[in-house]
């Protein structure tokens, strides 16, 4: 039986400890193992090939607090650079390559975005944050914001009516883009969905206005230091895999081949914290992500949300998440199932209906973007139902 603990991050009351996650055969998670060796060597045929679908993948899988599958295939770095003449990668001397581990850090993208959420979510539990709230109310600067009566949940349900993004490398200073921002009025209708970078960028300078620090003292203060997960944070992270050979006119800017700094352009800008990227981690820190939330957002003794505001974070539409979702989540879509896509390649599933959670990480922009295929997410996401449907539930009591 757990034992009593005393809780970290926003809890402050003696409360059960939820199990950590441990690895563990697929028979102990409840999962059937032919389902998920299919997974885990189709995983690997993503990055075969000399027009792979990604460099490299790290794929982990589990279900309730036993992770079955952590397997990394390819590679973190396999090219020099991109040859727009051949529309190829020029690959580096297998030497000189550096293979993927399942400890490998990635450039996660927009995941950064459910962890800027949970940190708005974390304010609202305390009462500190209104979710109707206006946001002119903490931000009067933002005039065009304050204006057209744009709320917190407008921003995390991404109905605020703002464009996907703006050209904020392009300006010249970070008063320049300051001042674009304060300006820029929504061009949607307010409460239709239209996702956007820009609704998070908002987000992250209310939080900083509200509590006096940065989006990644609050992040890791409030998320990744209780729970443990030690790779994740802002860059640079020397070690991560690499993204793009980033150049004109295919990019936005010309930086060559990037490594351990963030992909997106705007982070960059910004000094690489931003509420929508910049964000690095590994599989298994995003698996401790997940499964904090599937268990009511307590991993060992620590405690980052109540299950109330877990359930009002994962409720359709989500804040910040998306729900059921077939186009990446597969047949786990459906029953409130959960996640996000970044578009370095990453993507995160968590099926509360099932217990189960997927984190697919791949640099499938190594050496140049492309347009999304999202196939392999959705397949990898219906082989972790399959095998939810092949196998017995794990005995809560066997060790």
């Amino acid at each position: 039986m757990p034992s009593l603990e005393q809780t970290c991050g926003c809890g402050g009351s003696r409360e059960l400890s939820a199990p950590r996650l441990r690895g563990d055969t697929p028979d102990k998670a409840g999962l059937d193992p032919e389902e998920l060796r299919h997974l885990v060597q189709e995983v690997h045929d993503l990055t075969l090939g000399e027009r792979p679908w990604a460099a490299g993948t790290v794929v982990v899988a589990g279900r309730g607090p036993v992770i079955a599958v952590e397997e990394a295939a390819g590679w973190a770095v396999r090219y020099a650079k991109y040859d727009p003449e051949t529309d190829r990668g020029i690959q580096l001397p297998k030497r000189s390559r550096v293979p993927m581990t399942v400890g490998t850090p990635f450039d996660i993208a927009s995941l950064t975005k459910l962890f800027t959420s949970v940190a708005a979510v974390q304010q609202i539990e305390r009462g500190t944050l209104g979710i109707d709230a206006r946001v002119g109310a903490y931000l009067p600067e933002f005039r065009a914001a304050a204006r057209h009566d744009i709320t917190i949940r407008e921003l995390l349900t991404h109905t605020s009516g703002l464009r996907p993004e703006l050209p904020l490398y392009d300006c010249a200073d970070d008063t320049a883009r300051m001042a674009l921002l304060r300006e820029e009025a929504p061009i949607g209708v307010p409460g239709t969905y239209t996702y956007s970078d820009l609704n998070m960028l908002l987000l992250q300078y209310v939080l900083e206005r509200l509590t006096g620090r940065p989006l990644d003292v609050l992040i890791h203060e409030g998320i990744t230091r209780p729970l443990g997960m030690t790779s994740t944070d802002f860059g640079p992270s020397p070690g991560a895999a690499a993204t793009e050979d980033q150049r004109k006119p295919w990019a936005k800017v010309n930086r060559g081949m990037l490594r351990g700094v963030v992909h997106d352009e705007n982070a960059w800008a910004l000094g690489g914290v931003a509420g929508h990227a910049g964000l690095f981690s590994t599989g298994r820190d995003l698996a401790i992500f997940c499964r904090t939330l599937l268990a009511g957002g307590s991993y060992g003794p620590a405690r980052i949300l109540g299950p109330d505001f877990v359930e009002l974070l994962l409720t359709p539409p989500g804040l910040g998440f998306a729900i059921d979702q077939p186009w990446f989540m597969g047949e786990l879509a459906g029953r409130g199932a959960a996640g996000h896509t970044g578009f370095t390649g990453t993507s995160v599933v968590l099926d509360p209906g099932t217990d189960t959670f997927l984190v697919l990480l791949a640099n499938t922009v190594h050496p140049v973007r492309r347009r999304a295929d999202n196939t392999p997410r959705a397949t990898a996401a219906t082989r972790l139902a399959h095998a939810v449907l092949g196998a017995p539930p794990p005995d809560p009591q066997r060790p």
